[in-house]
Formats: structure tokens, C-alpha cells, sequence
């Protein structure tokens, strides 16, 4: 044991006097942004890229949640493989291939195409985020200092979020619909050329073997019970979500005794018994699934149902993410003002509260309702990712960093992964009963139940009158299906709320300051 480890002030005071350590925290939080950009801009494209590659809504499904399906399948391993090789040359290669990966999306030409670019974008991406917190937890000892840079770290994740939109918007109104993805290539670009220089590499001293076949079970469980789920969802109980289930849950179950008897596992599953660390996790997984499936298809009733241009729908969205920047900003502060647990239910119970009141929507709901539904959205949100970020990551050693950042990014993955696959079956499965109006051919008619971006094209061939009928139709069933969406993630939100308050009590963000000094 060195003399930093068992004199914490002094190494807390080395580590405030460390030069260039806010910059290299500004040239993390692009990795940041690549990702939350990717996300948010894909909501946008949507309506342009059904018009193109004329998916079916199973495969625009596939289209939005592939990508998380695969980065949650393969996050802890990636978090554990940085740990060992060093996160600064996983975080260096995963930005590189995420923005050559980033040029295959734009230019797909089929629903395949893009389904297998998507996955492709998701392995790059697992790389990415675990790096960038775990790089946090080294460059940044000092509590307060670490929990105000997990702020700025969320805080750009949502900056990322509120110019996507507003970039992508004006991308779509002026070029086609693959213009999206290449901003990723300058982002990428800084991130390589600054980051190659100015990162401080960090990984585990003595972290033992990449285990191969706990890599295999881990992605194999992931997206065997992620894609069980969705397809149970979408279509009811069938065969192969079932054996989908099994060989998951199977899968999964081998993962966590492989775990248990290795020197050196890929995921500490005595992490778990930290009651913070667990009650963090699942306050992330439960809250990304009650509002991922819903913001999905907000970009499409902002552009299908009420007529808005993508730049009038990237700027209508902007509330939630200016909430969530200031938001996570302040939540270092005010939860060691009051308490986490207060902080974490208080902002969770906020947006379930907000969810709840987009269950008014209509095609004729003024701005008003939306936008200040939003805003709490984001406060809420910014409030309890950013603490319960800053809890996992001070909830273990150091040297752990990587898998405690993977384990918080997966299930963050995961319950975007299933909110879009279950909350996003609900709209499609409410939008598809809806009655086809008289005079309406079969063919439109068919393609107009696949998806609210099918019916908007196929009216543009019929007669006005026919037309008109059709897209009313869709658009009352695609708001109808909104409504019911948002009452289950309202559901979901103030029930995570009320788990938060049990789970986290006690738990304080100066406790953080002992994970360096086991």
C-alpha cells in the first residue's frame, strides 16, 4: 500500500493542485456529447428516414432501440476491459470507430442496413461513456470537486440533448436525413486529436484476466431478455421470446456464478451489496424506462400531429434539456443541503408528476402545457441522474471505476432499451386498431397501420377527403396510444420515487470521500 493511499488529505491535496485536469474533463464530456447528440437526433430523422428506407414499425423499433440493446449488452465488459487495457486508450478507440461507424448510418439504404449500422454504432458506443466517468472518479478526489464534475458531465449530456434537436432540425430542413449522423465526425475529431494529449491515462494495477466467456454470457443474456421482453410487447407470448427468455435468463444466471467464483471477475457482484450503490442502479433503470419510450415518439406527434417543422420540434423540446443542464449543475449542492434521498425521490416524483400531465395531449394542445411539462421533465431528471451518478461512482474504490460506471451506464442503456420496447409497443399497438376510414384502398390503408409516418405518405395519393379522413384517424390513434404510455411511465416514476426514498436513506455524498482510502 503506498503512502497516498493511507494519507487521504494529502492525496486529496495532490489531487486539487493536479494541472490541466478541468481541461481534460472538457475534452471528456465531448465523448458526452457524441452520444447524446447520436440519441437525440434519431428521434428527428425518424419521420424522413420511414419516408426513405420504408421500414415496417417492427423495424422502426428495431431501428430506435437496437443500438441500446447491444450497448447494454456490452457496457460491462467494455467498463471492465478499459479498467485493464487503460480507459484512455478504450475511451481514444471507441470515439474513432464510433465516427467512421457514424458515416454508415447516413448513408444506409435499406431497413436492414440501418438496423445492422445501428448495432454496429452501439458496440462503439459501449466503449464511451463508461470510460469518460470512470476517468471522473480518477482525475477528480476531492468530493465536492468530483460531484460538481459529474454535473458538468451530465449537464453536457443534456447540452447534447438540447442541440441535437436544434442541429438536427435545421440538418433535415436543408439536406437529407443521414446529415444527422455525420456531425458526429468533428465532434470526434476534438475529442481524438485534443484527447490524445491532454487525458491522463488511469486503469487498474493488478486487474487480472478479460474474461472471455463472461464477455459472451454477458451480451448473450442481455439481449436475449431485452429482446424477449420487446417482442412479448409488440406481438403477445411467442415461441421465440420465450426460448429468447430462457437461454437470456440462463445466460445471465451462469454470468453472476461465473462472477462469484473468479479471482478476478469482469463485474464485482459485491458491489451490489452497497444498499446506495443498488438503490442508485435501479433508480437509473426504472426512471430511463418510464420516460425513454414516451420521448421516442414526441419528436413524431410534434412533427405528425401538430404540424411542426424539425427545427420547430428540436426547439420545442429544448425545455427539458436547459432544465436538466441547470439541474444537474446545482445537484451536488443541494444534496448535500438537504439529503440524497430527498433530492433523488423529490426530482423523480417531479417527473412522473409532469408525465402525468401529458396524458391531456391533443392534436390542438397549445405549447404552453408542453413546454412546462418539459422543463420540470428536465429538472427532475437532471436532479437524480446526476446524484445517483455521483453515488455509484462513490460507492467503490477507484480502482473499480470502469465496472461501477459500466454497471450505472447499463442500466441506464437497459431501461432506454425497454421503455422504448415497451412503452413504444403500447403506441404501436394502440395506433395499429385504429379503424380504417370508408373509401380508403387496402394498399394505403395497409401502409398507413404501419406506422404514423406510412400514413402521412400514403394520404399524399388519395383524394383530399380520403386523405383527410386517414390522417386524422392516425393522428387520434398515435395521441391516443401517447396518452396511455405516458400513464404507465408516470406509473413507473413516482413508484421509483417512493423505492428511492427507502433505499437511499442515510446515504450521503461526503461518504464518498472514504472509497478512495479503502
Amino acid at each position: 500500500m503506498t503512502p497516498r493511499t493511507v494519507q487521504p488529505p494529502q492525496d486529496t491535496a495532490e489531487a486539487v493542485r493536479r494541472p490541466g485536469r478541468w481541461l481534460a474533463l472538457a475534452v471528456l464530456v465531448l465523448a458526452v456529447l457524441l452520444v447524446a447528440v447520436d440519441a437525440t437526433v434519431l428521434g428527428l430523422a425518424t419521420p424522413f428516414l420511414s419516408e426513405d428506407l420504408k421500414p415496417s414499425g417492427t423495424q422502426l423499433l428495431w431501428i430506435g432501440d437496437v443500438y441500446s440493446f447491444v450497448i447494454a449488452g456490452l457496457l460491462v465488459s467494455m467498463g471492465s476491459l478499459g479498467d485493464r487495457i487503460g480507459r484512455k486508450k478504450l475511451l481514444l478507440t471507441g470515439a474513432t470507430a464510433f465516427g467512421a461507424v457514424s458515416v454508415l448510418n447516413a448513408y444506409a439504404t435499406t431497413p436492414e442496413t440501418m438496423i445492422v449500422a445501428r448495432a454496429l454504432l452501439g458496440v462503439a458506443g459501449a466503449t464511451l461513456m463508461p470510460s469518460t466517468l470512470a476517468l471522473i472518479r480518477n482525475l477528480f478526489h476531492d468530493p465536492r470537486e468530483r460531484s460538481l464534475a459529474i454535473g458538468i458531465w451530465g449537464a453536457m449530456a443534456s447540452a447534447g440533448a438540447a442541440v441535437g434537436p436544434v442541429v438536427g432540425g435545421f440538418l433535415l430542413e436543408h439536406f437529407w436525413w443521414g446529415s444527422v449522423f455525420l456531425i458526429n465526425l468533428p465532434v470526434m475529431a476534438v475529442l481524438v486529436v485534443v484527447g490524445v494529449k491532454f487525458i491522463p491515462e488511469s486503469k487498474n494495477p493488478a486487474p487480472g484476466p478479460w474474461d472471455l466467456p463472461s464477455v459472451g454470457t454477458s451480451l448473450v443474456g442481455m439481449i436475449g431478455v431485452v429482446y424477449a421482453v420487446k417482442e412479448t410487447a409488440a406481438h403477445g407470448p411467442r415461441l421465440d421470446a420465450a426460448v429468447a427468455a430462457v437461454v437470456g435468463a440462463a445466460a445471465l444466471a451462469w454470468f453472476v456464478r461465473r462472477q462469484l467464483t473468479l479471482t478476478a471477475p469482469l463485474l464485482d457482484m459485491r458491489l451490489f451489496q452497497h444498499r446506495g450503490f443498488s438503490g442508485a442502479v435501479l433508480a437509473d433503470l426504472l426512471t430511463i424506462l418510464g420516460l425513454a419510450g414516451l420521448i421516442f415518439f414526441l419528436s413524431q406527434f410534434l412533427q405528425l400531429v401538430q404540424g411542426r417543422s424539425p427545427l420547430e420540434a428540436g426547439l420545442a423540446e429544448l425545455p427539458a434539456a436547459l432544465g436538466a443542464v441547470g439541474a444537474g449543475l446545482a445537484a451536488g449542492v443541494v444534496a448535500r443541503r438537504f439529503s440524497v434521498r430527498s433530492v433523488v425521490s423529490g426530482g423523480l416524483a417531479a417527473v412522473g408528476l409532469a408525465l402525468a400531465a401529458l396524458t391531456v395531449l391533443d392534436r390542438g394542445t397549445g405549447y404552453p402545457l408542453l413546454g412546462a411539462s418539459l422543463l420540470v421533465v428536465g429538472v427532475g431528471a437532471g436532479l437524480a441522474f446526476t446524484v445517483t451518478a455521483d453515488v455509484i461512482l462513490s460507492s467503490v474504490p477507484k480502482e473499480q471505476a470502469g465496472a461501477a460506471s459500466a454497471v450505472s451506464e447499463t442500466a441506464y442503456e437497459l431501461g432506454a432499451a425497454l421503455g422504448i420496447a415497451l412503452l413504444g409497443s403500447i403506441v404501436t399497438g394502440v395506433y395499429r386498431d385504429f379503424t380504417t376510414p370508408h373509401g380508403v384502398p387496402a394498399g394505403p390503408a395497409a401502409a398507413a397501420h404501419e406506422s404514423l409516418g406510412g400514413a402521412v405518405e400514403a394520404a399524399a395519393a388519395l383524394p383530399d377527403r380520403s386523405a383527410t379522413a386517414l390522417v386524422t384517424a392516425a393522428q387520434d390513434a398515435f395521441v391516443s396510444g401517447l396518452h396511455i404510455a405516458a400513464a404507465v411511465g408516470a406509473a413507473v416514476l413516482l413508484a421509483t420515487a417512493a423505492a428511492a426514498w427507502h433505499l437511499l436513506r442515510g446515504q450521503r455524498l461526503e461518504d464518498s470521500a472514504a472509497a478512495d482510502h479503502p
